[in-house]
């Protein structure tokens, strides 16, 4: 088991396959066990390098606030354990935000940029529905609800309509099979909605970028990847049709051969 040291926590990560290095950020409340569906293709041409967020899986869940300025530090703290100089970075929602961050505050260590299922944040970013919210923020308004009970709560909000509940099932085994700390989900999703966003910064971006989304994700409104796109200098948006928030569930054919086609150019 392999972890570093960042501030006040430490963050526990693994390494799979050879050759270049995407890092892979995953996003709130989520483990790396919610790579699964994408995880063996990457790692049949990449080092692929998966870190568990502080406050989830093997990391630390230190006292919050969390910020997400400071889990784009965990990254960085990743990257030098693994003693990698720069690499590919893949966020996923909030992983997706705190890509952002990692981008504009490390620029020399991000060679290229994949942004899926994620927003600007601030002003700019598409909120959710009122009751998407709120089935979100459920673990912390009710902190004695079940996880499980918690995931199926969301199923409508982040899989597309057509997505098998045999796929969902597989997932949700997957997430539940890793600790979920009741105080770390409230302090990253503090962390998310504490968050000030990237939009007036995007502009000084020189990251080559791909942006994919869900046109179905209820959770980051599809709108949400269409602005990052256009605030992204040269970004590439890529959206997929009956792919909701988990679009790598909902669409993983798809989904993967977009991002392998974007890293092997």
């Amino acid at each position: 088991m392999a972890y570093a040291q960042s501030a006040d926590a430490r963050i526990y990560w693994e390494a799979h396959g050879s050759g270049d290095p995407p890092l892979r950020v995953m996003g709130l409340g989520a483990s790396l066990e919610a790579w699964d569906r994408v995880a063996p293709t990457l790692a049949t041409r990449y080092r692929t390098i998966l870190f568990d967020n502080r406050g989830v899986g093997r990391s630390d869940v230190p006292p919050g606030p969390y910020s997400l300025e400071a889990m784009a530090g965990d990254a960085a703290a990743v990257l030098d354990a693994a003693g990698i100089e720069s690499a590919h970075v893949f966020g996923a929602s909030m992983g997706g935000m705190i890509a952002q961050e990692v981008a504009l505050r490390y620029p020399a260590r991000v060679r290229k940029l994949v942004l899926g299922c994620t927003s600007c944040g601030g002003r700019e970013g598409v909120r959710a529905q009122p009751e998407v919210i709120a089935a979100l923020g459920a673990r912390t308004t009710s902190p004695g609800m079940p996880r499980e009970q918690a995931m199926w709560a969301m199923a409508p909000y982040i899989y597309d309509p057509s997505t098998p509940r045999e796929r969902i099932v597989e997932d949700f085994a997957s997430r539940l099979s890793a600790n979920g700390s009741a105080d770390g989900y409230a302090a990253q999703f503090q962390a998310v909605r504490s968050w000030p966003g990237t939009h007036a910064r995007l502009a000084g971006l020189r990251t080559p970028t791909l942006v994919i989304h869900g046109e179905t994700d209820q959770l980051v409104p599809p709108d949400n990847g269409r602005v990052v796109a256009r605030a992204i200098p040269g970004a590439r948006l890529v959206m997929l049709p009956r792919a909701g928030h988990i679009f790598l569930t909902d669409q993983n054919e798809a989904a993967s051969a977009a991002i392998m086609s974007f890293l092997q150019e």
